[in-house]
């Protein structure tokens, strides 16, 4: 009996070793803003306050352009998911990303706020500090969701809209990313904040890439370091506890406004049925699916995907 014990002490005391273990790999404190600064804030970009927050945006192109292109990123991302078509556009256009509040380099926002209201508050507050009235947005996933949702509150300044894999319609995922799957779940949802393994990122991309094998050890330095700026991981949590997928689905049909929809063929996360019911709610709009890309077409094919925007804001494609 005392034999058994021993053993039994023994396993158990293996269990927590390899338990704790594996914690304190997965362990990652946050990161100051101040440390992420010099690798993922190069010129141009620039830091702007807005109602006191410091908004990391990259404002690029012809100063003179009359209707600049805003483009939004999605959930756990970054204004660095555009770069591919900034640099495409931004040869004749004004092209402006920013980091959204919650995710990169602008880090949590002042209020706590960050239902659907509050973002596209966020986007009309920076545009005015940049001094944009009229514009085209773009917006991917989160950001898609906020691109329409601020067309529907300032028509009169949004005179064109794109939607890439845009969130909108009640969800019917058919794989969501590990790292969404904690922040939605409660009690699990507050190790995020603490723990952060490099494999749950990696695989997280390898989910949403229709291509896994573009995700590159690069990309996930990227999604890590930004994920661990200060303060965004708590963001991402809250975000998930205050939103309410698909609730203002019903006012998708009201716009009415040039539309642009594009979508990854192999989008598991919102599945490309989501972009022929954008393509039929939005009257004149026009879709175009990659059937080969996952949810974040604009990253892992630049080239291909932009040729479509090219055409549509009257550029030769």
């Amino acid at each position: 009996m005392r034999r058994a014990t021993r053993v039994a002490a023994f396993v158990l005391a293996a269990v927590l070793a390899i338990a704790l273990a594996a914690l304190a790999s997965a362990w990652a404190p946050d990161r100051p803003v101040s440390a992420l600064q010099a690798r993922w804030a190069p010129p141009p970009s620039a830091f702007v306050d807005v109602k006191g927050l410091a908004v990391h945006v990259r404002d690029v192109g012809p100063r003179d352009d009359p209707l600049p292109i805003v483009l939004l990123h999605g959930t756990s991302a970054s204004l660095h998911t555009w770069e591919g078509w900034a640099a495409s556009l931004a040869r004749d256009r004004r092209v402006i990303s920013m980091d959204l509040p919650g995710f990169g380099l602008t880090g949590p926002n002042t209020t706590g706020d960050y239902r659907m209201a509050a973002y596209v508050r966020f986007v009309l507050d920076t545009l005015d500090v940049l001094n944009v009235r009229r514009f085209i947005v773009a917006g991917n996933s989160l950001g898609g969701n906020v691109a329409w949702e601020t067309a529907l509150a300032a028509p009169e300044r949004v005179a064109r809209l794109i939607l890439v894999d845009a969130g909108g319609y009640p969800p019917t995922s058919t794989s969501v990313p590990l790292g969404f799957r904690l922040a939605r779940t409660p009690v699990l949802n507050r190790m995020v904040s603490r723990l952060l393994p490099r494999r749950m990122i990696e695989a997280s991309l390898r989910n949403v890439y229709g291509d896994p094998s573009r995700v590159t050890p690069e990309l996930v330095d990227r999604y890590e370091e930004l994920t661990l700026r200060a303060g965004n991981r708590r963001a991402v949590v809250q975000r998930f506890e205050q939103s309410d997928f698909g609730a203002g689905a019903a006012r998708i049909a009201s716009l009415k406004l040039p539309t642009l929809i594009l979508w990854g063929g192999r989008d598991r996360l919102i599945p490309p049925e989501h972009g022929q019911r954008f393509a039929r709610d939005i009257a004149g709009s026009t879709l175009v699916v990659f059937d080969t890309l996952g949810h974040v077409p604009q990253e892992e094919d630049p080239a291909r995907t932009v040729a479509p925007v090219r055409r549509f804001v009257g550029l030769p494609g």
